[in-house]
């Protein structure tokens, strides 16, 4: 099983930006995570970090064919962001979205999700254990549908 893993502008700003919300952990750390916890379960995994919404549907888009699913955490975009949401839907791959704040208990634009539309499931205001539970959740719905 093979999936990617996508995140959105400023999350490579961990450990520097709004540390009350995102904690002290950077994105270095979260990508180790992501990967210990991948290997842990076999999962080939990549991971893809941008600050531009043009390179993330792009990347989307070049998983077709590629990736058995997506793991994504669009940050900013996730409140904007029309085209990364019918670039998952185009590729037809089982998505998973992820938020480390819960997007609810924040401001109230922040309560839509565009891309999230497009997901079997989002993981919301868990930290970096939502990508964990986000691979979990994608490789059972990658199974069932074998």
């Amino acid at each position: 099983m093979k999936l990617l893993v996508i995140n959105g502008p400023n999350l490579n700003m961990l450990g520097i930006r709004e540390k009350d919300i995102y904690g002290r952990e950077t994105y270095e750390d979260l990508v180790r995570f992501i990967k210990d916890c991948c290997e842990k379960r076999k999962v080939q995994v990549e991971v893809f970090q941008s600050n531009h919404e043009g390179a993330i549907v792009d990347r989307i888009q070049k998983a077709y064919g590629h990736f058995d699913g997506i793991v994504i955490n669009p940050a900013a975009y996730t409140h904007t962001s029309i085209a990364i949401l019918d670039a998952l839907k185009a590729v037809c791959l089982p998505a998973a979205e992820v938020h480390l704040s819960d997007i609810y208990a924040r401001e109230p634009f922040r309560h839509i999700s565009y891309p999230g539309m497009a997901c079997r499931a989002s993981f919301i205001g868990k930290g970096f254990a939502g990508y964990e539970q986000a691979v979990d959740f994608l490789m059972e719905e990658i199974e069932k549908g074998k």
